[in-house]
């Protein structure tokens, strides 16, 4: 019933930004010639925004269906879209009538001190049109960016190509290409075509291993169903593995029947078997080549929030590996990092991580990133280093919530590993 109140609430907070919105634009937009059409256009879009809340009502209290469609995704977008849209609207209105609110009042009270009488003198000045029209224009940035963000956007996947150095690389290993996907989030995919893009975007990159940092569903098991195959269809030389995320905790079960959690995660590890995905829970494997290796850690979930479960242990995922071995941790959350990782007395080369999606909104390019991600997390997009030891955060591969993605495309990470060869004297 939690969602349900939420809706109802946004359902309101429409009606009244309707409104507003509605008498701002009409001052710009509906007079003259362009009357007929202002008004066609903003009642239909109202009107289809209003029974997509209505069917997002239904749909929060009635039995949920594990898996949606694209019509039902773009209504849920389309409705946050237009409440952005209008909200920022509304505050350039608001602070414009502020404003002609206080010049009202001080010129109200000017001419009652002056004893002059104006009984039939407004003295609320006009609002003005070149602010009305600059709200309005400013308005259609998020508007359209928001609405190829869940048509175009969520599956513009894109390919994040880097290079890291270590001294102690194993020769076998310079060249080494590890691909990593993370956040999946299998419940909120609504089509399986465009997914199978990604996994071709994967495949066409070679990897030695393939490695995907946690959030396989958004909360059950069962959301990965339709899509098993299409990931069953990723390949890589030295196999493809698996760690865990929160979200991949918060299944349908009883938490007070140890039995009923059993049974639980033993069928959703059958998932990822099913899929060819080797699940480190709290693990490692050797990957050998030519009688080198490296080491590959998987641990379970471990986030600093206090909401996000710590279920992750690097001393159990570490304890047979030795001191001067080459190692790469799969950790889901970040900041799992900074808390646990660099102080940790066994030395991780590279850490994987996911979990921040970005917040699937922001910008990103050379030298320059911005999301209000990084309000929330210190490590919260691309490469980090401290010393010899790096992270890299990727943005993810499928989203949540908002169903779409602006500017933060999701992301498959390439990363190739080159040894640093000692200099002659």
């Amino acid at each position: 019933m939690g969602r349900a109140v939420f809706v109802v609430f946004v359902a309101l907070a429409f009606i009244i930004l309707d409104v507003y919105t509605y008498y701002g634009m009409n001052g710009v937009f509906g007079q003259g010639r362009f009357s007929k059409i202002f008004k066609f256009l903003y009642g239909g879009i109202s009107a289809f925004t209003y029974f997509s809340i209505f069917q997002l009502l239904l749909y929060s209290i009635s039995t949920q269906t594990q898996h949606r469609s694209e019509f039902f995704n773009f209504m849920g977008g389309f409705v946050f879209t237009i409440f952005v849209t209008k909200l920022l609207f509304g505050i350039i209105m608001l602070l414009q009538d502020s404003g002609r609110v206080f010049v009202g009042a001080y010129l109200y009270v000017s001419n009652m001190m002056m004893e002059s009488d104006h009984s039939s003198t407004s003295f609320l000045p006009e609002r003005r049109q070149f602010i009305t029209t600059m709200g309005t224009f400013m308005a259609g940035i998020p508007f359209f960016s928001m609405l190829y963000g869940i048509t175009k956007g969520k599956y513009q996947y894109t390919v994040e190509k880097i290079t890291l150095t270590f001294k102690d690389l194993p020769g076998a290993f310079d060249g080494f290409r590890v691909v990593q996907i993370s956040d999946i989030h299998a419940g909120s995919f609504d089509n399986k075509e465009k997914v199978r893009t990604g996994i071709k975007k994967i495949n066409d990159l070679n990897p030695d291993i393939v490695c995907f940092t946690g959030d396989l569903v958004n909360a059950q098991k069962e959301e990965i169903d339709p899509y098993v195959d299409i990931f069953g269809e990723i390949k890589a030389k030295y196999g493809k593995y698996a760690t865990l995320g929160n979200h991949d905790y918060y299944g349908d079960y009883n938490r007070n029947s140890k039995e009923e959690e059993k049974a639980y995660f033993d069928d959703f590890f059958v998932k990822y078997k099913k899929m060819g995905f080797d699940l480190l829970n709290n693990e490692n494997r050797t990957i050998t080549i030519d009688n080198e290796s490296i080491q590959l850690v998987g641990v379970e979930n471990w986030g600093a929030g206090r909401w996000f479960p710590k279920k992750g242990d690097l001393d159990i995922a570490t304890s047979s590996i030795n001191d001067d071995q080459f190692s790469i941790l799969m950790s889901h959350d970040p900041t799992h990092w900074d808390e646990k990782v660099l102080p940790h007395k066994k030395h991780m080369h590279l850490t994987l991580s996911g979990h921040t999606h970005g917040f699937q909104f922001g910008f990103q390019m050379p030298g320059f990133k911005w999301s209000p991600a990084q309000y929330r997390y210190k490590k919260w997009l691309g490469l980090y280093q401290d010393g010899e030891k790096y992270l890299y955060v990727n943005r993810g591969f499928g989203f949540l919530g908002f169903p779409g993605r602006v500017g933060m495309w999701p992301e498959i990470t390439l990363i190739e590993l080159k040894r640093e060869e000692a200099q002659s004297l």
